[in-house]
């Protein structure tokens, strides 16, 4: 190639392929200049450590980010071992609502809390515990129970007021969490004045392990009087 200039793609490339091209020519870096922004030059080196600062900023908020994300999944894993002890002590229907309010309260920060079991039962400890598979109410959670995955969000009047009853115009949000299985259907129904506790965009895993662990109690709960 004697003769002919170099493009400024085979520089690039050359220099690509040899990054160690400036550890051996050391005097070149001293009289390269690069332009920068301002307008005024800058030498390599001086772009070089620019380029490296802001790469490792963006390494220190990565890394700060997945800090936070860790903390708050361990403080979450935390709130749900509370939950998780406070079903396990539940030794009748009344001890779940009362144990699954104090701990929500105390742990999760809620304020609100509602248990609606689809089933005919006369002689329910609970009053508004048990709902009838053919009350209208349940027309309004259609879109929850069938796509059994928990909703987030500031409910409907008339969906505060079948889960919540008088108190329902103090419920600013709610996540509305399905539990439907084999040997229980219901609703498991979280509120709170704060509009913005249960957002829309709430992910929906540790809802839906609360239902999880909640219904499955339940479940053992009811065998045991039957």
């Amino acid at each position: 190639m004697t003769g002919e200039a170099l493009t400024d793609q085979q520089v690039e490339a050359y220099l690509q392929a040899h990054p160690d091209f400036f550890q051996h020519h050391l005097s070149l870096l001293e009289r390269m200049q690069i332009p920068h922004p301002s307008g005024n030059a800058v030498s390599l080196i001086a772009k070089q450590l620019e380029i490296f600062r802001v790469k490792h900023q963006e390494q220190e908020n990565q890394l700060t980010a997945l800090i936070e994300i860790a903390r708050e999944n361990d403080a979450s894993f935390g709130r749900m071992h509370e939950l998780t002890l406070a079903m396990l002590e539940a030794n009748s229907l009344e001890d779940v609502v009362a144990n699954l309010s104090e701990v929500l309260a105390e742990c999760f920060l809620t304020d609100f809390v509602a248990v609606k079991i689809i089933r005919e039962y006369a002689d329910s400890p609970i009053g508004q515990l048990f709902v009838s598979p053919g009350d209208e109410g349940l027309k309004l959670f259609s879109a929850e129970m069938s796509g059994e995955l928990p909703k987030c969000g500031r409910p409907t009047l008339a969906q505060a007021k079948f889960l919540f009853g008088d108190i329902a115009p103090e419920v600013k949000s709610c996540a509305i969490i399905p539990m439907m299985y084999t040997q229980l259907e219901g609703l498991l129904a979280i509120g709170s004045r704060d509009e913005g506790r249960f957002h829309y965009s709430l992910g929906s895993l540790f809802l839906t392990q609360m239902g999880e662990i909640v219904g499955t109690r339940l479940i053992s709960l009811m065998q045991r009087v039957e």
